[in-house]
């Protein structure tokens, strides 16, 4: 089994949290809900490995 990384992992991962941000610019609350629990599905399928999702999820509520 593999573990889930939580060290930082994503290269220029400021100009990510930028882009993330930007995604929801001019978005109501809810169409941002929208946009991230498609971007959540989306990334989730492109994982694929369940155990890393539950790790994730697991870290996500106690973070």
């Amino acid at each position: 089994m593999t573990d889930l990384i939580t060290t930082p992992n994503i290269e220029n991962a400021d100009d990510f949290y930028a882009d993330l941000l930007a995604l929801h610019d001019g978005h109501s609350k809810e169409a941002s809900d929208a946009i991230n629990a498609r971007l959540i599905l989306l990334l989730s399928n492109h994982i694929g490995d369940r155990d890393i999702l539950s790790q994730a999820m697991r870290n996500a509520v106690n973070a």
